[in-house]
């Protein structure tokens, strides 16, 4: 279990373990008050986290990540954020601006276990999927419709938000990319060829969380649960909850399914299986310029990849979250969660959903500073992660958004912007699409 980060400001969903462990603790006071920075090290007593209060301690476990196959990145060179930490408490709702966070994505997986009992994912389980994964071999089964994207320069990033400054020229190569996220049945598809089995279906290693009792350690994931009431919005654990049997087929619990939605993104897969079902396919997941180049469809517009308004001419361009977050979706854009596939307009370069539904998966590693370092040609991502709101984690981008951002509450669904992600944590927001190289 790595580094237990400070509480931060994040529309994603909370770890694992956060979502297990915490639950029942930040029901009092520690849930309502404004969260410090604060780190400790995997390992360390209970009595030692005491010296912080318990506030401070189980609010980092929200956020803290599991293992991952990724190495834990030793790189402190980076010592303060971009966009500074800031805290959180009930006056973000009456700002303005809303708040630039990540909490409509779910916490990683350590945290959700910790707040409610989960586990991670055994990294040699992992390495042997992979490789039979590889060897089954469903470039022929794959039936995800692709478009070709002819390369080109655009200027890349947003100065709305700090870790996508500075808005910078880059170039990339032609590819061709999923119209739509990778769905249900497709993945069903890969299942039944591979027997592949996903991180949030494997048990749980309880050396990788030695503070969750044993019994708490069970499959499942994270999963959005509004509540009926308005809450804080200081304390994610307030919708967000570790589910156990919450998986890809059932992906908001064991009552869940996906029986008659095989036409929907598949979701609660983590950075691994995404992985496993690109060799698969003989595709792979884009990288974050290759992302955003598809997306901006050749134009280059501030807020939205569509353009300036969020409702041209009243007309929905994507599903998202409408109403008062995060207790009353007004199902104004026609979908309280998820949406089918290709419900929405389709942009100029004919693809579907680039913002809102479910966010996705890119290959790069997450790091705030990376544009001002960024090569201008095919970029490819830092050669490590590091996060200084999660000195501990190792972190993948993730983009686009879901159908829990909101311009009330979260905007990192909006042009340019990014998100990122503990590469063993899913959530029921959470998918991916892939790109193929032009050989």
């Amino acid at each position: 279990m790595k580094l237990l980060p400070p509480f931060y400001k994040t529309n994603k969903a909370l770890s694992r373990v956060s979502l297990h462990a915490a639950c029942a603790a930040l029901q009092g006071t520690a849930a309502k008050k404004t969260v410090p920075i604060a780190t400790a090290k995997h390992g360390q007593s209970q009595s030692a986290f005491t010296i912080v209060g318990l506030s401070v301690v189980l609010m980092g476990l929200l956020l803290s990540g599991c293992s991952s196959n990724d190495r834990q990145n030793k790189n402190k060179s980076l010592t303060d954020s971009a966009s500074g930490m800031q805290q959180v408490t009930t006056q973000g709702r009456q700002g303005k601006m809303p708040m630039d966070c990540t909490l409509c994505k779910a916490p990683s997986r350590t945290g959700l276990l910790m707040g409610g009992g989960g586990a991670s994912g055994d990294s040699a389980v992992g390495a042997s999927q992979l490789a039979a994964a590889t060897a089954a071999g469903g470039a022929d089964f794959d039936s995800g419709k692709m478009v070709f994207i002819k390369g080109g320069s655009f200027q890349m990033g947003s100065d709305q938000f700090a870790d996508a400054q500075p808005i910078h020229k880059v170039t990339v190569s032609s590819f061709y990319m999923d119209t739509h996220e990778v769905t249900n049945d497709q993945f069903a598809k890969f299942v039944a060829a591979t027997h592949y089995i996903t991180v949030a279906e494997r048990p749980l290693n309880p050396k990788d969380y030695p503070n969750v009792p044993a019994d708490k350690l069970v499959p499942g994931s994270g999963v959005f649960s509004p509540p009926a009431h308005p809450v804080p919005l200081n304390n994610p654990m307030a919708w967000w909850q570790y589910v156990p049997g919450a998986d890809w087929r059932h992906p908001t619990g064991p009552n869940s399914s996906i029986q008659g939605k095989g036409h929907y993104p598949v979701v609660q897969v983590c950075y691994e299986d995404c992985l496993a079902y690109a060799k698969w396919a003989g595709k792979r997941l884009p990288t974050e310029a290759e992302w955003e180049y598809a997306a901006r469809a050749g134009k280059h517009f501030e807020n939205y990849y569509w353009g300036k308004d969020l409702h041209p001419g009243g007309k929905y361009m994507a599903n998202n979250f409408q109403g008062h977050f995060p207790d009353h979706n007004t199902k104004e854009d026609g979908y309280i969660m998820l949406a089918p596939i290709e419900q929405y307009p389709v942009s100029a370069y004919g693809l579907y959903d680039m913002e809102g539904n479910a966010w996705e998966w890119c290959s790069d590693f997450y790091r705030p500073d990376y544009y001002g370092s960024s090569p201008t040609l095919n970029p490819q991502g830092p050669k490590d992660s590091y996060d200084p709101e999660q000195p501990g984690l190792v972190q993948r981008v993730q983009r686009g958004g879901s159908f829990l951002c909101s311009d009330e509450y979260c905007i990192r669904y909006k042009a340019g912007s990014r998100g990122k992600g503990e590469p063993s944590s899913a959530s029921n927001n959470l998918g991916f699409r892939l790109v193929r190289s032009v050989k």
